[in-house]
């Protein structure tokens, strides 16, 4: 008898579930019939791009029938420049989620141990089960890594330890003395993926020198993007930072020609344009500073946020609320789970956009309060 198509898979999807992305603003609004909807879901630039980075993407336009260079050359030795490395130790991806499919293709086999916080970034999770590894989850302390609680989880069996730094989607960052101490802990063979994708948002101080250890030759790989404070999350164009070792390994399995010639063109000119991404901070800052304050007097908690998201605790279903808000216009990102069924995420916008959000959730919340106080009198009646 024919196997099925689903013996046929991977043992491995089953009990996998697709990730879902938030819903574009074109998609709401046709569904809902409304206008003017606004995207808090995925932790975008409301800025968006840089100018140059615009001018370049109109510059290279003509030269789109060309493909790519296959090896990202200026943009390596633009990042190696600035960031004290040679090009031999960048590797450049389709996003972040590129590089982290590399690292688990390339080092993750059935069997091994995988060490993530809990909850973390879903895809680390998802990529050690597609690869057949059990994985060990550390809850959080005060809603951050506890790292000292995952140097301890580690056994013989562990091969890789995932460490989100800013995390999403708590928002929260481990400290240089932290992340010193966690290095200090490990075992030498364990290799240590540490995903800064919001390192640009995080205050000078809080920010650990992770480099030294891929300069110090140790198992590590530092994975930065231009998805978020850089504003070209549409161009998917993220890089790992690796001992040559490494990079070299990654390199046997990275698709050719995998970052398009309009990202590399775009990268090189936005990493030119300080002033966009000072300009991003600061409005980064005074949209938290005000959301905050909104979110306290609605008496709502969320976790002290280093990025450009919060974390909030709507006290109620969080999909429920997400989707109330939806209706009326406003994207923002439910999670569910164990640990965050009552929470959503919400990306700091542009002034109107983090107004019209708290104006929206002030509405769902009194609504939710009113359908509740009726239901409680009926049950008492």
């Amino acid at each position: 008898m024919a196997k099925s198509l689903a013996e046929l898979a991977s043992p491995y999807l089953h009990g996998l579930a697709p990730y879902t992305p938030g819903k574009p603003i074109e998609e709401v609004e046709r569904e809902f019939g409304i206008t003017g909807a606004i995207k808090l879901a995925s932790n975008e630039n409301p800025l968006g791009p840089s100018p140059l980075a615009l001018r370049a993407l109109r510059e290279a336009l003509p030269e789109a029938h060309r493909y790519p260079d296959g090896g990202g050359y200026f943009l390596k030795a633009r990042l190696a420049a600035r960031l004290g490395l040679t090009p031999d130790h960048l590797v450049l991806g389709n996003g972040c989620n590129e590089v982290l499919e590399l690292m688990a293709r390339a080092f993750l086999l059935a069997g091994d141990e995988v060490v993530i916080a809990d909850p973390a970034f879903v895809i680390y999770g998802m990529l050690a089960h597609l690869q057949g590894c059990t994985t060990i989850r550390v809850p959080l302390k005060a809603w951050t890594h506890d790292l000292e609680a995952m140097a301890k989880a580690v056994t013989p069996r562990t091969k890789m330890v995932f460490v989100g730094n800013p995390n999403n989607p708590t928002g929260t960052a481990v400290g240089p003395t932290e992340l010193t101490a966690f290095m200090d802990a490990l075992p030498a063979e364990v290799i240590v993926v540490i995903d800064e994708a919001y390192i640009e948002y995080v205050p000078q101080e809080m920010i650990p020198d992770s480099l030294t250890y891929v300069r110090q030759g140790r198992w590590a790989i530092v994975l930065r993007t231009f998805s978020k404070i850089y504003g070209l999350a549409g161009l998917r164009i993220g890089y790992g930072m690796a001992p040559p070792s490494i990079v070299e390994l990654l390199e046997r399995i990275r698709a050719p020609f995998n970052v398009n010639a309009l990202a590399q063109r775009a990268a090189l000119a936005a990493l030119e344009d300080e002033h966009h991404v000072t300009n991003s901070r600061m409005f980064n800052e005074l949209g938290k500073a005000y959301l905050s304050s909104e979110l306290h007097r609605l008496g709502l908690q969320f976790p002290p946020s280093v990025t450009n998201f919060l974390l909030i605790d709507v006290n109620r279903d969080g999909r429920v609320v997400a989707d109330a808000l939806l209706r009326m216009g406003v994207i923002v990102r439910p999670l569910g789970g164990a640990h965050l069924k009552t929470h959503i995420r919400v990306t700091i916008g542009t002034p109107p956009e983090n107004e019209r959000f708290i104006d929206a959730l002030r509405s769902v919340l009194q609504k939710g309060s009113h359908q509740q106080s009726a239901i409680s009198r009926q049950g008492k009646s």
